[in-house]
């Protein structure tokens, strides 16, 4: 099972070589396509990394180990009147084919009012990721166009190392909206997707990921769908459950987002308490950030994956993850 959490980005650009875009356009459908947002622009400084951090070979992958966590699940159907009714399931994940995705939850971002709300959530986010790694879920953290950043370290290799697999259907760079499953997206960002008053340049701010996530133990990291399906493949892997921002951008888009992995036949949620969308009241359909947020998670409800809160992956069911211990023996 994999979990998506994150920022929205720019694909494929890496620091230092990220070319200026055009302040003021924010499209997500530009001649029916949807375009990966300008987020930002420049040449940040690159953190090192600790030399006892670095790792020559393949390094290991984490113990197979018994447990399940059980989801929630959350869809909309149809329903009469061109109305839309909410279900829910009740669906066990065994851990061992559980991973974590974080899309994109990089340290910094051009908009401040995005920034402060990653920074609210971090700290509940990583509480629930440290749960999920002590159950045995895979976590891998995705801060897109910072890879240099980790090269060299065993979470990178162990995701760039991977043994590739062939998909059973191309692994675009950027997945746009799909006019054969879904309609337009609900929010406009065409114009302006920041809902600071006034808004600052429109520059790369980021550098690596946020410092208060833990990139901790057999955690991976990749920007790559291709690096991270193949993984997934090699282990045993087959469900998504994506936390993050920003979810009408890249936690649809990448190539390692819900589009792309429910077209790789991976099962896949969303967890909803733990995203955010990039959403300006002043756009169309001039709702408050939170509605707007609200709507975009229907619309992955309706026409992508089901939802989930993040409470999902703190405990296992009840005797799932064994072995039982047998009662003590009489003298």
């Amino acid at each position: 099972m994999i979990v998506v959490v994150g920022f929205a980005s720019l694909s494929g650009q890496s620091p230092g070589k990220v070319a200026t875009p055009a302040i003021g356009k924010f499209s997500q459908n530009v001649n029916g396509k949807t375009t990966i947002p300008p987020m930002l622009t420049g040449s940040p400084t690159v953190p090192s990394i600790a030399p006892d951090a670095r790792s020559a070979t393949a390094p290991p992958v984490r113990p197979v180990v018994p447990g399940d966590f059980l989801l929630k699940t959350r869809r909309q159907t149809a329903a009469d009147a061109g109305l839309w009714a909410k279900s829910t399931a009740s669906t066990p994940w065994k851990v061992s084919e559980t991973a974590i995705l974080v899309c994109d939850m990089w340290d910094d971002i051009y908009c401040q009012m995005a920034a402060q709300r990653i920074r609210v959530m971090v700290p509940k986010m990583n509480a629930v990721l440290s749960a999920a790694r002590s159950h045995g879920a895979m976590i891998i953290h995705c801060p897109s166009g910072t890879m240099t950043m980790y090269e060299g370290t065993p979470f990178r290799d162990r995701l760039k190392l991977a043994p590739r697999a062939t998909p059973p259907v191309p692994i675009e760079a950027w997945c746009s909206e799909d006019s054969k499953v879904e309609p337009p997206l609900p929010i406009d960002v065409s114009k302006s997707a920041c809902d600071d008053p006034v808004l600052g340049p429109v520059v790369r701010r980021y550098s690596r990921q946020h410092p208060g996530l833990d990139i901790a133990g057999y955690d991976g990291v990749s920007d790559s769908g291709e690096e991270i399906y193949s993984f997934c493949r090699a282990n045993g892997i087959r469900n998504i459950a994506i936390m993050g921002v920003h979810t009408n951008m890249c936690i649809l888009g990448r190539s390692f987002g819900i589009r792309q992995m429910t077209r790789l036949g991976m099962n896949v949620v969303l967890v909803r308490d733990l995203t955010d969308a990039m959403v300006d009241p002043r756009e169309k359909p001039y709702v408050s950030h939170a509605r707007g947020t609200e709507m975009i998670i229907e619309h992955i409800e309706r026409y992508w994956c089901p939802t989930v809160l993040s409470n999902d992956f703190l405990e296992t069911i009840p005797g799932s993850a064994g072995p039982i211990m047998p009662p003590p023996m009489l003298p």
